[in-house]
């Protein structure tokens, strides 16, 4: 016997976030037919306010909602550091640290020809724009620890050794296939200070 259509389409709906399969599609979907109204009503409007109030600021890619980015914009952050990441959500990790003041460069993905991510995708030009306009002398490039974090590595390295930078890396601490997403803060902190020249 089958769901019937409305809660067939809200399973379907769920299946599309990671880590979610079938049976945990179906659980969450049988849970918020428990909900108040007011709660469904709540988790709607959250689900559209994402993209009707969320952005990516066109300078960093850092993720923020209307008005200028904080990241930029701060007096108190240091653009002689510059710390390239992989997604706007490796931000917030590293900001959780306390431990660095300089700016962002979000790259949005990684380089992975699998998935048609080439290096045109990762937009180079606009980096070294902004490297050349702060004038910064630090690179920390600080993606997962992956085939694809360090294949881009890789590729910045070669990239902007020519700038006369010094590059570094996160290192200690970061157990290779790891992704940023699920590293604890105390392991983060330990790579980001433990950064070597790469």
């Amino acid at each position: 016997m089958s769901y019937p259509k409305t809660l067939t389409t809200l399973i379907q709906t769920l299946k599309k976030l990671p880590g979610v399969g079938q049976k945990t599609a179906e659980r969450f979907a049988f849970q918020m037919l428990s909900w108040q109204e007011k709660d469904l009503i709540n988790l709607s409007t959250a689900v559209s306010d994402v993209k009707q109030n969320l952005t990516y600021c066109s300078d960093c890619g850092c993720l923020i909602e209307t008005g200028p980015c904080n990241y930029c914009t701060s007096t108190k952050r240091d653009p002689k550091t510059l710390c390239i990441v992989s997604s706007a959500k490796d931000v917030f990790a590293i900001e959780e640290m306390r431990l660095f003041n300089g700016i962002f460069h979000v790259m949005h993905g990684l380089l992975s020809p699998m998935d048609g991510r080439t290096v045109t995708d990762l937009d180079l030009n606009k980096l070294k724009a902004r490297i050349q306009s702060l004038g910064t002398q630090e690179v920390i490039i600080a993606l997962d620890s992956t085939v694809e974090g360090d294949a881009t590595a890789l590729f910045l390295k070669k990239e902007l050794e020519p700038l006369g930078l010094f590059l570094s890396r996160l290192a200690l601490g970061l157990p290779m296939g790891s992704s940023l997403d699920f590293v604890d803060e105390g392991t983060l902190s330990r790579a980001f200070a433990g950064r070597h020249s790469f």
